[in-house]
């Protein structure tokens, strides 16, 4: 049995890419897509017909339906091959605006209804600022399940449960990225790796939080460096993996072990905690690496939204 079949054992597969016509080789349950990774498979040769195509339909319509029809068009496309689930990022640029957040969200589902498919199968993804988790909150209440993304510190995992979103999806590589750069030349790859990579860490300490007191919110790992940050979360309810990724696992036929076990998370002696919007902030604030994760995350999804726009425009 290769890697990837024995995870798929333990953990739900999800496909973290845009380019659903790499999704057939992986066979993964659910798929996860991004502003990155939706514009990194538009400009490819073999998107440019649907592109186009969308463009034509919808031209003369404000700019953000029209991508977010794109976003939808792509979603569909995932959600013919895979069984599961897809998750639809809203506009990074609206990630302190819980208004706008929900009217984004509700509007994505609306579409994706227009085409036939049901809510179930759709996660709204949002990044998990204190506006976005509020926006999260409130679609949830409305039966639209939600996907809380950039989360990087244990207060945003903590407020997530608060608010019964469906799904998070912590960044195991980016705070991985961050730790390495901090410490530099005193970096020793071999004492940070596995289960003492500082990403894996934070994921399994959310991980446990959740299992311990019952929280249902599901826990997705994403963001990886290398097979070693994955291996070390089987166990782990989702992980999201590129395709690079996924072909190294189905590739390999090392063993693999279970490494996060809720049963064994509810024997752990671990204190309940809770946040309302000061004590949030003040956390994230305290939590240098997270603060500075987030900002960079959302600063570079922006970017992406408008480059986005820009090929649109120019189809």
């Amino acid at each position: 049995m290769n890697q990837l079949d024995a995870l798929k054992q333990f953990t739900t597969v999800v496909a973290d890419t845009g380019d659903f016509k790499q999704l057939d080789a992986f066979k993964p349950q659910d798929a996860t897509t991004n502003p990155s990774l939706i514009l990194k498979a538009v400009q490819k040769a073999d998107y440019a017909p649907l592109v186009k195509d969308t463009v034509n339909q919808f031209r003369g319509r404000p700019m953000d339906e029209i991508v977010d029809r794109l976003l939808v068009r792509f979603g569909c496309e995932i959600l013919s091959i895979i069984p599961g689930r897809v998750s639809t990022e809203v506009d990074a640029r609206l990630s302190f605006d819980t208004n706008a957040t929900v009217a984004r969200g509700e509007r994505l589902i609306e579409l994706y209804q227009a085409q036939g498919i049901h809510s179930d199968r759709v996660l709204i993804k949002v990044a998990s600022t204190w506006e976005g988790i509020k926006a999260a909150e409130q679609l949830e209440r409305k039966g639209i399940r939600t996907n809380l993304t950039l989360l990087f510190a244990f207060c945003q995992a903590v407020a997530c449960g608060q608010a019964k979103v469906q799904l998070i999806s912590p960044f195991v590589g980016r705070i991985y990225d961050w730790y390495k750069k901090s410490a530099g030349a005193a970096w020793v790859e071999a004492d940070n790796a596995l289960a003492n990579d500082p990403g894996v860490k934070s994921v399994a300490q959310i991980y446990n939080y959740y299992k311990k007191f019952g929280i249902k919110t599901e826990v997705m790992g994403a963001s990886f460096r290398n097979v070693g940050q994955i291996t070390a979360l089987a166990g782990c309810d989702l992980l999201t993996i590129s395709p690079d990724l996924l072909a190294i696992l189905a590739a390999t036929d090392a063993p693999l072990t279970q490494a996060l076990n809720a049963d064994t998370a509810k024997d752990l002696a671990l204190e309940h905690v809770s946040y309302d919007e000061a004590s949030f902030r003040l956390a994230l604030n305290n939590d240098a690496m997270a603060t500075e994760k987030l900002a960079e995350g959302i600063r570079a999804f922006c970017v992406d939204a408008v480059k986005l726009e820009q090929l649109l425009l120019a189809a």
